[in-house]
């Protein structure tokens, strides 16, 4: 069960809205028209504003509630709301959706219509942003485990093409689907990673500490501050990182419960050094300046991540989608500002959950 909302967008003759005389010849070929589809439909609220057009609240027996906003510019936006309770046919089928759409756009002669596809809100969330705040729509059909720990809301919810997902306060991170985000992070078939020393940072869900130990690095250790995010994924995405977080510690491999940061100060004080340090953490944010909390925290795991790592050693990080070309370009200028002098490449991979390409970067020592 759901509510079901749906979108219709028409684009007229400035000249048909640009009175109230012309705005409101346009809401009765508007409502002569959904009656044909609602036939008890009653006004419930009107307004007129030389500023702001036309607004309407139209409902049917105060179930399906309809809103409409006529504006000057020459937009005009239909809302159909009302709750779809399981086992019932919708009030708007797809193909009378689009009969509605076109003989609107007939009538009014639109420039451009458009019916969106009908938004289901309810209690199972199948949208999700993109990187850079586009709406996606996933075809997820339950919620199998949610929760919040002291640093975040934790969910994994179940995709009928991608499998089990987790997503971190209400942001995908990885499903069941995504082994070729963890392989482009780890640049598998270009890196080496035989005898080598190496350390994540973050990494909770186990996918790139699984895929490293096949590798047959000398060891590994994991930092990663939220337990029940390991516990979450342990149960519900093994198909992607295995039995590595029931273990938790083996000749090959220490994951560590705490503060990354913490940690990594004691590695530097006790002169310990890697071969590879991964930032599996926070994604770059979505700002137009380099500014606030999380990019001083980037900061700080620079910071502290070169000084763990060996000369020829080597930093790899994801950063966010292709899309992102501020926010990217604000990154490289941080790295670019760290001395010693750093120099970084990078690979692209399109992630199957995300729905869109993802940028990652190898960074070393210049």
């Amino acid at each position: 069960m759901a509510a079901q909302t749906i979108l219709f967008d028409f684009t007229l003759d400035k000249d048909k809205t640009a009175d109230e005389e012309a705005r409101l010849q346009v809401a009765k070929i508007l409502r002569n028209e959904l009656e044909q589809l609602f036939p008890q439909l009653e006004l419930a609220y009107s307004m007129e504003s030389p500023e702001n057009g036309y607004f309407a609240v139209l409902h049917e027996n105060k179930d399906t509630v309809i809103t409409c906003r006529i504006f000057q510019h020459g937009l005009l936006t239909l809302n159909v709301e009302y709750f779809l309770p399981d086992g019932k046919e919708p009030s708007i089928s797809f193909d009378s959706g689009k009969s509605l759409e076109n003989v609107l756009a007939i009538k009014l002669k639109a420039i451009k219509a458009q019916k969106l596809p009908t938004l289901k809100r309810g209690d199972v969330s199948r949208y999700f942003p993109s990187s850079d705040e586009r709406i996606i729509e996933y075809d997820i059909d339950k919620v199998v485990f949610e929760a919040r720990s002291p640093f975040q809301k934790i969910q994994i919810m179940h995709s009928k093409t991608l499998g089990n997902m987790l997503l971190l306060d209400e942001l995908q991170n990885i499903a069941e689907s995504d082994l070729i985000y963890t392989e482009t992070l780890m640049c598998r078939g270009v890196e080496n990673y035989e005898g080598k020393e190496i350390c994540i940072l973050g990494g909770g869900d186990g996918a790139l500490l699984y895929e490293l130990l096949k590798e047959n690095p000398k060891h590994v250790v994991m930092l990663e501050i939220d337990e029940l995010v390991m516990q979450t994924c342990n149960k519900y995405l093994n198909v992607i990182c295995g039995d590595v977080l029931e273990k938790r510690k083996s000749d090959q491999y220490e994951i560590i419960v705490g503060d990354c940061v913490e940690y990594l100060k004691k590695f530097i004080a006790e002169g310990r050094k890697f071969d590879y340090v991964f930032g599996d953490l926070t994604d770059i944010p979505i700002t137009d300046a380099p500014e606030g909390e999380t990019w001083d925290f980037i900061r700080t795991i620079f910071e502290h991540s070169f000084k763990v790592l060996k000369p020829d050693g080597k930093y790899l990080t994801h950063g966010n989608g292709s899309t992102c070309k501020v926010q990217l370009r604000l990154f490289e200028e941080q790295l670019n500002l760290l001395r010693p002098k750093v120099k970084f490449t990078t690979t692209k991979a399109f992630v199957p959950s995300f729905m869109e390409e993802w940028l990652f970067y190898q960074v070393t020592f210049a």
